[in-house]
This record gives structure tokens, C-alpha cells and sequence, in this order.
């Protein structure tokens, strides 16, 4: 046969007016494929699916797809049943399988590439992807008429409706076989066509569904959102020519995933769900608490199976049943847990319920506390205190050895000439060590819990432990009984004599030997830096300071206490303004945002726990500092002579100043350029490198104001010039709060000196 190409032309006659398919017809060049241009029908499917539209599937040449009507169904309101159980349990069960449609948004939807079946009947709109090659050369896809025909160059229309794919493959051979002589012939299905189907009874979504003809039973139910909170889901029809073909159990597929029960649809089938069979709820220790149906006469073991089976934590001697008798009275039972108790059968609306196991111990005794192994260990006759405690290593908790590691602490092994110079931050190690104590064991109370069976009376047996582990005293060694706690404490939980706790203490700066020390009974201030070797020549005993976590904390909480008050004073005075003022002008709002932010910044204030040591300028020996006595947590910093006078807020000038001898307030300000213009003059004060506060006073006497300009400074004293500020009636003086100032560790130079 001669070359010859020609181009299908769309036919005239009106039974294929649906076969707009161009293709190549070459009965000896190569085989040229078509492209379909189906993607943008397909992704405005997708489209609409991800926006939750609802729609069902259309006729389009892209082929039909499996819809569901809505998208994201809520869930139902509770039924009868299940407002039964939760005013009689507590508790509110979901129905079994439910959670399977509940909230889904996709289409469950047969995958439209998958293999046809292959007794599936072809139809008109269906879609053939014929391929031809040999002496002659055909590729194209050709979609059936709706008489059922599809149209091959050279050879005219071919009815294939009605038959298997491999029917019309075979049929299509032997068309051709009249012609043509030397060629292979292959039919694939393309897109299929679409059936219509009925869902009735109780479905979340009834009505009539187009669905791809590859659509089974379950395709539909899961379409159709499910069954509804009072449909079956046990005994799902389906129904063809007034014909049950067959009841669908969707236990078996959410159990077993068993789906032999799912059948192929066919136009115009009918999927009816009837109303839920009998009811029973099954809660407590059990895999999965719900409400389940039931198919005929289930017994309890079978629900049991159902559910999962019990936990771990089920009891395992009886299961409670609250049942409905005669619809007039309820009735409350117990079935032992054996074949015959899970042989026994269930009733409609039946609350059975799994109880956990009782969390009490049989022969054993249990330690806890401050030990290594906390935990429940088997009692045994003649079982006294040594046997669960024998040695101190059982009380050293397994997080103390971790603590240290973290914090860079050597293990009891390691010696301190073995550490390396090169290893963690000796300050970083030393401050962390200060607060290592946490956990310690107190070695003087511990005590034995025992619970007499008899009474259910609970008595405490206390012991002395360093006796019972240290010294091995066999007074101490008490007998234990079934069921006993022994409790090791320790300081932390409870307070021990000052004497007898673990405090460290650091000392920095100028001192011989600083680090962080351990204090010894009795052991003061003036004692530990004698036996830190003392103070180096340069140490500037005056400017020390001595902080306290104790102090720091009560600080903090005056601080706080303060802050609130000015913001209660500032509020109710803002509200006094209003009340008398017809109007609110800019200076009245300016005034309450400033205020606002001195609160704010009070807020954000940390004190520092210094404690003034009362020390003179002169003062150069350790002999010179008081004797206190220490706590856990104290820090002695002790820095060199400074050689500067500070000046801070409403001057000129904000700067640092050498200090000269017999220096006076005065003759600083004046270095400073003198006050500004906003400064407040009645209000300056004098913060001095120990600590304590220098103020002028409320600035009535003169000669208040003239002691202070003559006042003498020191190396490190700093003078503070507070900005003017109004205050409302009743506003506390500076001088009132900057002691607590003083005291406080507070960025920006001191709030930007009270702005």
C-alpha cells in the first residue's frame, strides 16, 4: 500500500459527533501519539475539591471522577444512646467507625489509572486507547458514541458497546483482519464512563450519585459521608433490580480490613443503610472505649475483640454490666473474667465496663527520696532497713554526679592537681558550685511509713540514718513489713540547724586566694578571707561589696511592693486630675506617660542584695570587716582603689573625674558644668562606694543644702542629680526610696536618674 497520510476529519453523522479526535493515520512512517489535553479540566477538579465546593461529577471529556457532595463533614450531635451513657458513666463515647468520615476532604475516589476490570462492560462516553503498528500505523483516542461505535480511518464506524475490553480488542482485530495484512493491534481503556447510583436510609448524604463506573459498594458509602449516627454499619445493602445482592459488614473492613463483601455498581443501583441495630457501650480499660453495634447475639468476649482487647492496666477478675430490663428498670451485674463470663451474650444498650487494677503492692516495700534507686523492691521475711539501704553509695541520687559533670566538678576520684588548665571556666565552675547543694542527704531524719491492714490507720517511724549507714548502729536497723515506704530527705526539704548546712560562700577581687570556699560551723566574714590569705595591696576595703541571695530576694520584693504602690498613688491621683480638670491637655498626658514609664522601669529592676559594711575610707585590714556570720550564697567582692569620681544625671556634663584629695560636692558639680536647667536641685545625693546614701534633705535648711556641697568624697562615690519631676499629693520623696536605690543593681545609671 502506498505512503499515504491523511488527517481524521470529524464525521458527519450525528451518532459520533462526541469523536473530536485528531490523529495521524500512516500506513508506513512512525507512529505519532496525540497529546490529550485534559490537565486543566482535571486540575480545576482539584480545584474545587481543595476549596470544599460541593459539586458532583460532570460529563466532561476529561472523564468523570467519584465526588462526594460536600466537603468536611461536621460531626452529628450525640443520639440518645450516647447522652444515656454519658449521664450514667461521665463520659461520652464516640460511635465505632464514625471517626472514618467524620472531618474528611477527600474523595475516596477508585484510582483512575488503575487496571480495568476485566469483565467491565464498555459504554458509550467510555475511552479506547487504540494502537496500531506493522504495515500500518494508527495511534489515537477514540471515546465511544452514545450508539455505542467508534470511528477507524479507512475501515468506518465498529460497534463495540456492550462488550469486554478484550472483546473489543479481538473485535477490532478481525474488523482490521479485512483489510490489512502484517500488523499488531493493542486496546487500552481510557476514561470510563459514568453510572448512576441511589444511596437511601440513613447516610450522612442520601441521594442520587454520578460515580466512574469503576466504583464499588464502599466507593459509594464513603461518598456518601457514611452512615449517619443512627445508621447501620453493620448491615450495608446494595440493591439491583429489587434484588439484595448483598449486606456489607464495615466492622469486618475496620477490623479484619476485610472487604470481600464490596461489589462492583452498575447503573442504576440502589445502596441502602438502615437504621443502627442494637447498641452496647464499652468503656474503661479497654484499647478503644466506644459504642458498638451489634449484628445478632454477640457475646462479651467478642466485643471485647472488637475493641482491641483490655490494656495492660485491666483488672482481671470481673467486668461490671449496667443493663436496661424489661424497658422499665435497670439492673446492675458482674461476669467473672473466664470462658464462661466471655461466653455470656449482650443485651441492647448494655454499658459494660473493664475496671483497671488496684495500684496497691502485695509483699513489697518501697524507698524513695534521696537515693540512688528509688523504687518498689519484694519483701521477703527477716527484711530489715540495711538490706534496702546498705551503704552510703545507695544514697547519693543519680542526678548529684550528672549536676556535677555540668558543672564542670571533678568525680571523688579525681584529684585537684590533676585538673588541666585547659579545662571548663574555673569562675564559670566555682559560681555553679555555690549553688551545687540542692539534693544533699540529711543524714539525721528519715522515716518509715506504715499503714496498719487492720485499721487503714497510718503511723510514722522515724530513724536516724547516718547512725544506720555511718556507724552501722543495729538500733537503727529496723525490721521491715509488707508495704512499707521508706522516705530519705534531703536539706532541702527540710531545715536542718544553720550549723549543720552545706554553705559556700565567694570571694573575689583583691584577696590573696579568691574562689569559692566552704564555711565551717561558726565560721564568719572576717574568718574566711583570713583563710583566703587576706587582702592584697591594692584592695580598696571601702568600696567591698557584699551581696546576699537572702537579701537580694527581700530586695526584690520591696521593690515590687513599691513599684505597685506608685502605680495605685499615680492612677488614683490621674483620676483626681480628670475629675477636677474639665479637660485632659498635653501636660497632663505627658506627665502620666512618663510616670508610666518610671513604673515600668521599676518593674524591670533586679536588686542586688548588697549589704553596706559600715567600713571606713581608711580602712586596709581584715580585721577592719565586721564579724558576720555567713550564709549559703554570700559574695565578697573586693575591688582595687578606683581613682575616678562619677557625676550622672541633670548636668552638662555626665562624666568621670579624677579623684583629688579633700574633693568637695561642690567642686564637682562644678567640673560637671553645674545642674541643668531641669535638674532638681532640692533633690541631689551622694551614692558612696560602700553603699550607703548621702541626700541633701527636702532642702528647707540652708544648711542642709551648704553640707552637702562641702561634703567630702571618696574614691568610687558617685553623685546623682535627679531630673525634676511632679508629684502628685501624697508622693513619697526621694529621699524615702533612694536607699532602696542603693541598693539596687539597675541599669541606665540608675533609671537614667529617676526621669
Amino acid at each position: 500500500m502506498d505512503s499515504l497520510a491523511c488527517q481524521i476529519q470529524e464525521p458527519t453523522n450525528s451518532s459520533s459527533q462526541s469523536q473530536e479526535v485528531p490523529a495521524v493515520f500512516d500506513v508506513s512512517g512512525p507512529v505519532q501519539r496525540q497529546t490529550r489535553a485534559d490537565a486543566s479540566t482535571e486540575a480545576s477538579a482539584v480545584d474545587s475539591l481543595a476549596a470544599g465546593s460541593t459539586y458532583t461529577e460532570g460529563s466532561s471529556q476529561s472523564g468523570p471522577a467519584l465526588q462526594p457532595r460536600s466537603l468536611g463533614l461536621l460531626p452529628e450531635p450525640p443520639t440518645e444512646f450516647q447522652r444515656f451513657v454519658a449521664a450514667t458513666t461521665g463520659q461520652t463515647l464516640p460511635i465505632y467507625g464514625i471517626g472514618l468520615f467524620t472531618g474528611r476532604q477527600v474523595t475516596f475516589a477508585p484510582v483512575a489509572n488503575a487496571p480495568a476490570p476485566a469483565d467491565l462492560i464498555l459504554a458509550a462516553q467510555d475511552e479506547l486507547e487504540i494502537r496500531i503498528w506493522g504495515q500500518v500505523n494508527f495511534s489515537a483516542n477514540l471515546r465511544i458514541s452514545r450508539a455505542g461505535d467508534i470511528f477507524l480511518p479507512k475501515i468506518g464506524s465498529v460497534h463495540v458497546a456492550g462488550l469486554t475490553v478484550a472483546a473489543a480488542e479481538e473485535h477490532l482485530r478481525q474488523t482490521m483482519d479485512r483489510i490489512y495484512r502484517n500488523f499488531e493491534l493493542t486496546v487500552d481503556l481510557g476514561q470510563i464512563h459514568s453510572i448512576q447510583v441511589y444511596i437511601a436510609g440513613q447516610a450522612r448524604q442520601p441521594g442520587e450519585y454520578t460515580v466512574s463506573a469503576l466504583s464499588t459498594l464502599i466507593d459509594a458509602v464513603f461518598a456518601s459521608g457514611g452512615p449517619s449516627s443512627t445508621g447501620s454499619m453493620r448491615h450495608i445493602q446494595l440493591k439491583r433490580d429489587g434484588k439484595v445482592l448483598t449486606d456489607l459488614d464495615l466492622y469486618e473492613l475496620l477490623v479484619k480490613g476485610d472487604k470481600t463483601g464490596d461489589l462492583q455498581l452498575q447503573p442504576g443501583d440502589v445502596l441502602y443503610i438502615p437504621p443502627s441495630g442494637p447498641q452496647v457501650a464499652l468503656l474503661g480499660s479497654v484499647r478503644a472505649p466506644c459504642i458498638f453495634e451489634l449484628s445478632g447475639k454477640e457475646t462479651l468476649g467478642a466485643l471485647l475483640d472488637l475493641a482491641g482487647g483490655r490494656t495492660a492496666m485491666a483488672a482481671g477478675s470481673r467486668i461490671s454490666i449496667d443493663r436496661i430490663a424489661d424497658h422499665a428498670e435497670r439492673i446492675a451485674f458482674e461476669l467473672a473474667d473466664n470462658a464462661e463470663g466471655l461466653a455470656a451474650k449482650l443485651a441492647d444498650g448494655d454499658i459494660v465496663r473493664v475496671d483497671p487494677i488496684t495500684s496497691n503492692y502485695r509483699d513489697t516495700v518501697t524507698l524513695r527520696g534521696s537515693v540512688a534507686n528509688p523504687g518498689h523492691f519484694r519483701w521477703r521475711p527477716g527484711m530489715h532497713l540495711s538490706d534496702l539501704i546498705p551503704d552510703r553509695d545507695s544514697l547519693v541520687a543519680r542526678g548529684y554526679w550528672w549536676r556535677r559533670t555540668q558543672l564542670g566538678l571533678p568525680a571523688p576520684e579525681f584529684t585537684a592537681d590533676e585538673q588541666s588548665s585547659a579545662g571548663p571556666s574555673v569562675a564559670k565552675t566555682q559560681d555553679a558550685a555555690v549553688r551545687s547543694t540542692a539534693g544533699e542527704t540529711d543524714w539525721d531524719y528519715a522515716v518509715i511509713e506504715r499503714r496498719d491492714p487492720s485499721t487503714m490507720n497510718t503511723s510514722l517511724i522515724a530513724f536516724d540514718l547516718g547512725k544506720l549507714v555511718l556507724e552501722h548502729d543495729g538500733a537503727q536497723d529496723l525490721a521491715l513489713q509488707p508495704g512499707d515506704a521508706v522516705t530519705v530527705f534531703s536539706r532541702d526539704d527540710l531545715r536542718v540547724p544553720v550549723d549543720r548546712r552545706t554553705k559556700y560562700v565567694r570571694l573575689e577581687g583583691e584577696i590573696v586566694k579568691a574562689g569559692v570556699y566552704s564555711v565551717a560551723p561558726g565560721e564568719t566574714l572576717r574568718s574566711i578571707v583570713e583563710r583566703a590569705g587576706g587582702l592584697t595591696s591594692k584592695a580598696y576595703l571601702y568600696g567591698s561589696e557584699f551581696t546576699r541571695v537572702s537579701t537580694q530576694a527581700l530586695e526584690q520584693q520591696r521593690l515590687e511592693e513599691y513599684a505597685n504602690r506608685l502605680a495605685h498613688l499615680l492612677q488614683r491621683n490621674a483620676i483626681s486630675d480628670l475629675q477636677s480638670h474639665s479637660g485632659h491637655n498635653s501636660s497632663q498626658s505627658a506627665l502620666l506617660s512618663a510616670n508610666q514609664a518610671l513604673v515600668s522601669r521599676l518593674h524591670e529592676a533586679r536588686a542586688s542584695g548588697r549589704i553596706v559594711l559600715k567600713l571606713s575610707v581608711s580602712s586596709q585590714s581584715v580585721s577592719d570587716l565586721p564579724d558576720v556570720a555567713l550564709e549559703d550564697g554570700d559574695r565578697l567582692v573586693i575591688p582595687p582603689r578606683p581613682s575616678t569620681i562619677q557625676v550622672i544625671g541633670a548636668v552638662f556634663n555626665q562624666n568621670a573625674f579624677l579623684c583629688e584629695n579633700n574633693a568637695r560636692v561642690s567642686t564637682y558639680l562644678r567640673l560637671a558644668g553645674g545642674p541643668a536647667r531641669e535638674a532638681d536641685h532640692h533633690q541631689i545625693f551622694v551614692l558612696r562606694a560602700d553603699g550607703s546614701v548621702v541626700h541633701r534633705g527636702n532642702g528647707n535648711s540652708m544648711f542642709e543644702a551648704s553640707s552637702l556641697d562641702h561634703l567630702r568624697l571618696y574614691p568610687g562615690d558617685t553623685i546623682v542629680v535627679p531630673e525634676k519631676m511632679v508629684r502628685p499629693s501624697g508622693f513619697r520623696t526621694l529621699a524615702d526610696w533612694t536607699q532602696i536605690m542603693s541598693q539596687l543593681s539597675l541599669s541606665s545609671a540608675l533609671l537614667d536618674v529617676v526621669k
